[in-house]
């Protein structure tokens, strides 16, 4: 998000402007209320990514730049946008960065993540290889801020103590914690991802005699807040990475009603209209007749939803559909009205002062007279 953009004074014109559009657009589907959740409107991303300027031997920065212009360097050196916790690393990060040349030297990008806890973790990524030399001056830097660092060059990745934030989020009023590790898809927005939790949560209801399917489940994000109004949860999601997240995540809330298997939705879809047989369900004891779907939540990469994807979604009673993009929604929804109907619709301003849109959509299967 370009900072010339950064406008609080705006903020209200500006989500309105999203409101109307999304409503337009869901018109032909739906033209109920539109439930809207507004963004804090300062220091609400949760991750942060800068290159690392070198602007001759002495003077580095932080740096961002216009679309199209990559030679043309914005020195950042504070991030209203961003949680204060990376607000506070970032002036003292730099700092022990230029007065070092082991750490300085051929650093060209530096990312933040952290959460609502406070927990934090740097990456600093370099056009070199990473040695003894530099890992004794990141330990001591790692101590010095009180945050987790993580070294990353071609080939190579070095953990000093984690390569991983703890997070707890607030949902209805009770927390659930997750492992949300470095280099992996987190909602930038933690505020606003509880908000959208809470809203799945509230309108699914509780269904003890059914049992949830996930699709695209990430580190259990809503999986987990779910589980507890399902009588079986089986979720997909295809990055190692994030199924390794959902496991441990599993564990930490106590969540034992629930299996993650690393599938794509095309697979999934695969395997359970019988086509293909995966060893990836057999070694986690899963046995497909034995589930009693009735509700489905995806949340796709912007491109939107397959065919065969679509086509799985219409035999559950009640879908959930989280979406990045809504004009790859809208496509969908062209299919799948012809077997759901929209019963209630959110916005959730992910992306404050940006055009990006994230909605919510709650969809029942029609009764045939």
């Amino acid at each position: 998000m370009p900072l010339s953009r950064f406008s609080p004074d705006n903020y209200s014109d500006l989500l309105e402007q999203k409101q109307q559009h999304l409503q337009q657009l869901l018109a032909p589907f739906y033209t109920g209320d539109l439930c809207v959740f507004a963004s804090a409107t300062e220091h609400f991303r949760m991750r942060a990514e800068f290159k690392f300027w070198h602007d001759g031997n002495t003077e580095a920065y932080y740096a961002m730049f216009a679309q199209g212009q990559p030679d043309l360097p914005v020195r950042i050196d504070h991030f209203p946008i961003a949680h204060q916790r990376i607000n506070a690393l970032m002036p003292p990060l730099r700092e022990a960065i230029v007065q070092s040349s082991v750490l300085k030297e051929r650093l060209f990008q530096v990312e933040f993540l952290t959460g609502l806890s406070g927990d934090s973790l740097v990456t600093l990524v370099y056009h070199k290889a990473l040695d003894e030399q530099w890992q004794t001056a990141a330990k001591t830097l790692e101590q010095q801020l009180n945050t987790q660092i993580v070294g990353r060059s071609r080939k190579q990745k070095i953990i000093l103590s984690r390569d991983y934030i703890e997070e707890t989020l607030q949902i209805n009023g009770k927390p659930y914690h997750y492992h949300q590790a470095e280099g992996s898809f987190t909602q930038p927005n933690a505020k606003i991802n509880q908000c959208m939790i809470s809203w799945v949560q509230q309108t699914v209801g509780n269904n003890p005699q059914t049992d949830f399917l996930e699709l695209y489940c990430g580190n259990g994000n809503f999986t987990i807040p779910l589980a507890q109004h399902f009588r079986q949860v089986l979720a997909t999601e295809i990055s190692k990475t994030s199924v390794a997240s959902a496991q441990l995540n599993l564990t930490r809330n106590a969540v034992d009603n629930c299996k993650i298997i690393r599938l794509s939705s095309e697979e999934f879809t695969q395997a359970l209209n019988g086509e293909r047989s995966f060893r990836r369900l057999q070694q986690q004891d899963v046995d497909l007749e034995s589930y009693n779907f009735s509700t489905v939540l995806v949340d796709p990469p912007r491109a939107g939803l397959d065919e065969g994807t679509l086509a799985l979604l219409s035999r559950f009673d009640q879908i959930v559909y989280v979406s990045c993009n809504p004009n790859t929604l809208v496509d969908n929804l062209k299919t799948l009205e012809k077997t759901h109907q929209v019963e209630s619709a959110a916005l959730f301003d992910q992306f404050p002062y940006t055009d990006h849109i994230e909605a919510g959509i709650f969809l029942k299967k029609r009764v045939l007279l």
